[in-house]
C-alpha cells in the first residue's frame, strides 16, 4: 500500500514543495536578521542618549572658566587641546564643559561661539545664586574681584579679596575660585584675569559693585555686537 502511494507521488509537486520550504526558510531568515539589526541600532542610539545625559547634570563652575576664555581670545580660531593646556585642565574636560554649556544655550550649535547675551544673563541673574561664595580669613594670594590690578584704580573698597597662594602679594580675605586652576590661568592671560575679576564682583560685590562689573562685562561680551 505504502509502495502505491510513493509511485503516485509527482516529482515535480515535490519539487515545488521543497523550493517553497527553502524560500520561506529564508525569508524567516532574513526577518530574524533585520529584527536582530533594529535591536542593535535601537540599544546603540539608547546608549547615546544616556551617554549625553550623563555628560549634562547642571551647568558647573568650569564652564563658565571655559566660556571666558574663549571669549578672551576675541574670536581667535582655537582648538580644544589649546583650551585644555592654557586653562590646566585636561582635554575631556573641555569637551564635557562645551557640550554643557551648548545644551544650556550658551553656546551656538557648532560649539565654537558663546551666545553673548545669554551668557550675560546668566552671569547677571544667577551666578551669585547657582556658585555662591562667601569671603574668608586674611591670607596672602592673587588680587582678584575689584581688587584685580586691571581693576584696583576703578573701583573703592577698603576691602582686599583674594585667591589663596603662599607666593602672592596681596593679603586679602580668601575667596575660592571657580575652579583649582583659574589663578594659573589667569596670570598667563591678562584679558582672561580682568573677565573672572569681574564675575568674581558679581559673587561678592555690593550692590555698586556688582552694577559696575554687570557695566564691564557687557562691554567685553556685547562689543561684537554693538560693533
Amino acid at each position: 500500500m505504502m509502495a502505491e502511494q510513493v509511485e503516485q507521488l509527482d516529482p515535480q509537486g515535490i519539487n515545488q514543495s521543497l523550493t517553497s520550504m527553502k524560500v520561506l526558510a529564508f525569508e524567516c531568515s532574513l526577518l530574524d536578521k533585520l529584527f536582530i539589526f533594529a535591536i542593535r541600532k535601537l540599544q546603540i542610539a539608547n546608549c547615546k542618549s544616556r551617554n549625553a545625559m550623563r555628560k549634562h547634570n547642571g551647568m558647573r563652575p568650569i564652564d563658565v572658566i571655559v566660556l571666558l576664555k574663549i571669549i578672551a581670545l576675541d574670536e581667535t580660531a582655537w582648538l580644544q587641546k589649546e583650551l585644555a593646556q592654557t586653562l590646566f585642565i585636561s582635554n575631556s574636560e573641555v569637551s564635557e564643559s562645551l557640550h554643557r554649556s551648548q545644551v544650556a544655550g550658551l553656546l551656538d550649535t557648532t560649539k565654537q561661539h558663546p551666545m553673548r547675551q545669554n551668557l550675560l544673563d546668566f552671569l547677571r541673574y544667577g551666578l551669585r545664586y547657582v556658585f555662591p561664595v562667601q569671603p574668608g580669613g586674611l591670607v596672602r594670594g592673587i588680587p582678584t574681584a575689584h581688587s584685580a590690578p586691571t581693576l584696583a584704580g576703578k573701583f573703592v573698597s577698603q576691602m582686599a579679596y583674594v585667591w589663596a597662594d603662599p607666593e602672592g602679594t596681596v593679603m586679602g580675605h580668601e575667596i575660592e575660585p571657580l575652579y583649582a586652576t583659574v589663578p594659573q590661568a589667569c596670570l598667563i592671560d591678562s584679558q582672561l584675569y580682568e573677565l573672572v575679576a569681574l564675575v568674581e564682583m558679581l559673587r561678592v560685590g555690593r550692590v555698586r559693585e556688582v552694577q559696575l562689573a554687570t557695566q564691564k562685562l557687557s562691554e567685553h561680551l556685547l562689543h561684537h555686537a554693538v560693533a
